[in-house]
């Protein structure tokens, strides 16, 4: 779509989150929020009021006045409502996970790239300032870990803690490592019921890479980390504080020097620490800045718009973190706090077409299948 002046823009789903993608955009100095859509007529109107746009109830209203539209609706709805928009080639950022499954994402992807509309999806974490020190201190990593541990918010309950915040850590790690992924494994637990609540997973790269993942809407403290080990030192990244550390070897271990231990006071612990984190190794911090995320990630929508370029989060980008989210959830074996179920009641998950599973769920498969082909099930 050809845009020959200030693009106009709808929001699509105005509620705890939508609402400040409608304040940010209705804002923008470089384009026009015309309206806002929710199911609820009562919160569009209450949105639209205080930001001087129209007040819809279905997208149907809008689909003609707008050029581009930002979709924060539950995800089983992000295919419905994004497909119509990106057939008449006007431009969609969607919030994440991208949709519900692959074949909904890959006809989206299809649809943008046919109609040439831009499809970037709210993978928010790549805007947050903490990101920086990887311009600062670049590194390969060979080993990472991520941690993200949060309080359970009665949102996003249509989706499992892996759609709903591991995805956030899928798609940074992959936008990190360039090889492809080899192996997967993952456990899960059910809490609060019907979708998993914590995950851990290990994702094995075809160049050694290895990820662990950790992801948990039960806890009661917050935790939203990314840890990176290579040869250039360690990095260790807070997104909730924005602050990070870095670690790298000094002088002395690059050149294989003497680690010289004998020159320490051992009976004191400050001295050996300050040998090591000081001496051997050097410390470095880094700040990011106090920027609004979600306004960063909507400049870079705008932007993409206006001059026609490629969004940080592409819908290739998305598809490929939620390719990898759907992996963990094939393979992973999932338990239920609350009761003990039996083996059979708990349905099997068809890994992904081409995708190799680790050894413990190939075991399972055949398992079941001896199982089968005795009668036993």
């Amino acid at each position: 779509m050809i845009i020959s002046s200030i693009p106009r823009v709808a929001v699509v789903g105005v509620g705890h989150l939508g609402r400040h993608h409608a304040r940010i955009l209705g804002h923008h100095p470089d384009v026009n929020l015309v309206a806002v859509v929710d199911s609820s007529q009562e919160q569009a109107e209450k949105v639209a009021q205080a930001l001087g746009c129209e007040a819809h109830s279905d997208i149907s209203a809008i689909i003609n006045k707008v050029d581009a539209v930002s979709i924060a609706a539950p995800t089983v709805m992000h295919h419905r409502l994004a497909k119509p928009f990106l057939e008449r080639g006007i431009h969609v950022l969607v919030e994440k996970p991208l949709t519900a499954d692959l074949d909904e994402a890959s006809d989206l992807l299809a649809l943008a790239k046919r109609s040439r509309a831009i499809l970037q999806v709210g993978h928010i974490e790549r805007f947050n300032p903490v990101l920086g020190v990887l311009d600062k201190f670049p590194i390969t990593p060979r080993l990472l870990a991520s941690e993200r541990h949060s309080s359970y918010s009665f949102r996003s309950t249509d989706i499992g803690v892996v759609h709903d915040v591991m995805i956030h850590d899928l798609d940074l790690i992959l936008s990190c490592v360039s090889a492809p992924v080899r192996h997967v494994s993952a456990y899960g637990l059910t809490v609060f019921g019907g979708q998993e609540d914590m995950v851990d997973a290990r994702v094995d790269f075809a160049d050694g890479t290895v990820a662990t993942l950790s992801a948990c809407r039960a806890s009661m403290s917050a935790s939203r980390r990314l840890k990176m080990w290579g040869m250039e030192g360690f990095v260790d990244m807070d997104f909730a504080t924005r602050k990070a550390t870095f670690l790298r070897p000094s002088q002395a271990i690059t050149d294989g020097g003497e680690l010289r231990p004998e020159s320490l006071d051992m009976t004191s612990s400050n001295a050996v620490r300050d040998h090591v984190f000081g001496n051997l190794l050097q410390v470095e911090e880094f700040q990011g800045e106090e920027t609004e995320m979600l306004g960063a990630e909507l400049d870079d929508f705008v932007n993409s718009i206006l001059h026609s370029q490629q969004p940080k989060v592409t819908g290739e980008d998305a598809y490929r973190a939620l390719e990898l989210a759907e992996w963990i959830l094939s393979v992973m074996t999932m338990e239920d706090w609350k009761r003990s179920l039996p083996a059979n009641s708990v349905p099997e998950r068809t890994p992904i077409a081409g995708l190799a599973g680790p050894i413990m769920w190939r075991r399972r498969r055949a398992g079941l299948a001896a199982r089968d082909s005795n009668g036993n099930r």
